[in-house]
């Protein structure tokens, strides 16, 4: 019994801080493409308020951003994720006003993207556009090698680092074989290259990424949102978990075929959050109820090992969920996870920006709440924004803001 409130926690009636050491700081990063620059605003605020977190999970492009986080010292994380976003980012020949006015939304304005790839994440396979039926290797079925991906990689990550120093990095893939999610954890196993390529290996466009003999592909194809390994996580720690989500969960009925294509990504990639999340809120609740329960026993009934079993599955951490959605913009559309236009990726990284600032400025997680809950989620949302008003004052750094713009 004891065990298990040393590894689970205890119960503690003070407002958890996040400079007290008390509780680990936990970033989790979904999957959403161009979208993942809203990510590196949200750790951009962090930073500035001296909160570095020590552990840090993604998917897809959350695990490239969560790779550039973990792998590097403190002090040049941003300038990291600044390398990463200006190089795959790109001038666009369209402005936002026009894409918003015409008739094929941000179709042209991506035309960069879909025809000629992302410099320094992908470029299109010539062997691919030969025909749907063509024999191609594994590792190479896909419209788009993402070979410049691992270039950028090697060069903006030092995965010694991992595993050894600075937090710890989980990201996660679908197996392609067993239909499996598989998180690989920097604190079990060595991290490299392949293991972040495997998780934003997106199929069809991109191909498999084999690790240890088995093929996986992009991790959001079966949980786009890994919070859950925070909860699954033994020892299980006492944490305030910033979830920053780039797919909107909510939205109005659409009323146009375009309308229609951005809902239905949105459904799609928000990977059913909301329900993974009460469900851990209902197990992490059922693990305090344990735990009181087990607390009003003899002491001779707890030395039976029957009770010890069911004691086991106690837990009295408490867990703290800073939900942040990353708003949507007018006169975006179902193409905007491959808008890597200069002026979307400055938009997306200063929405996220603004947005955990706020959090910071609110601290949701020192709100009065009951401690028998063990579980609290803390939203913060704006539901849409006009590009042209978010441009007015743009809270970048004049070094990150010409970074950007190069």
């Amino acid at each position: 019994m004891s065990d298990n409130h040393h590894i689970c926690g205890f119960r503690d009636a003070a407002a958890p801080d996040l400079h007290d050491g008390k509780n680990q700081i936990v970033l989790v990063f979904q999957g959403g493409g161009a979208l993942g620059a809203y990510q590196a605003g949200v750790y951009q605020a962090l930073h500035e308020a001296d909160v570095e977190p020590d552990w840090v999970i993604g998917t897809s492009i959350g695990a490239i951003n969560a790779s550039i986080v973990a792998g590097n010292d403190p002090d040049t994380r941003i300038q990291r994720l600044q390398d990463f976003w200006s190089r795959v980012s790109h001038s666009s020949a369209f402005d936002l006003a026009f894409a918003a006015a015409s008739a094929f939304g941000n179709l042209l304005p991506n035309w960069t993207t879909v025809n000629l790839g992302v410099q320094g994440f992908f470029k299109p396979n010539p062997l691919a556009f030969l025909g749907q039926h063509v024999r191609l290797a594994p590792e190479a079925a896909g419209y788009y090698s993402t070979m410049p991906l691992r270039r950028t990689l090697e060069e903006l990550v030092d995965f010694k680092r991992l595993g050894r120093m600075g937090p710890r990095l989980t990201v996660g893939a679908a197996n392609v074989g067993t239909a499996q999610m598989r998180y690989f954890d920097s604190r079990d196993e060595a991290i490299d290259v392949s293991h972040i390529m495997a998780s934003g290996a997106l199929p069809p466009a991109f191909p498999a990424v084999r690790i240890n003999g088995e093929l996986y592909w992009d991790g959001g194809i079966l949980s786009n949102t890994p919070v859950e390994a925070v909860f699954d996580d033994f020892p299980r720690r006492s944490s305030i978990i910033f979830a920053v989500h780039v797919w909107n969960p909510d939205g109005a009925e659409p009323d146009s075929i375009l309308q229609v294509m951005n809902r239905q990504k949105d459904l799609q990639y928000s990977s059913r959050a909301a329900t993974h999340i009460r469900r851990q809120a209902q197990l992490h609740r059922m693990r305090h109820a344990i735990s009181e329960l087990v607390g009003l026993l003899p002491s001779d009934t707890l030395q039976r090992p029957e009770v010890r079993e069911i004691a086991s599955h106690g837990c009295l951490t408490r867990m703290h969920v800073v939900r942040l959605l990353s708003p949507q913009i007018n006169g975006e559309d179902h193409t905007k996870d491959i808008d890597f236009s200069k002026s979307g990726v400055r938009m997306r990284w200063e929405a996220g920006l603004r947005d955990a600032r706020q959090a910071l400025a609110e601290q949701p997680w020192r709100s009065d709440v009951d401690p028998r809950e063990g579980f609290y989620l803390h939203e913060l949302r704006r539901d849409r924004i006009d590009p042209a008003h978010l441009m007015e004052r743009p809270p970048l750094g004049d070094d990150m803001q010409a970074a950007i713009e190069q």
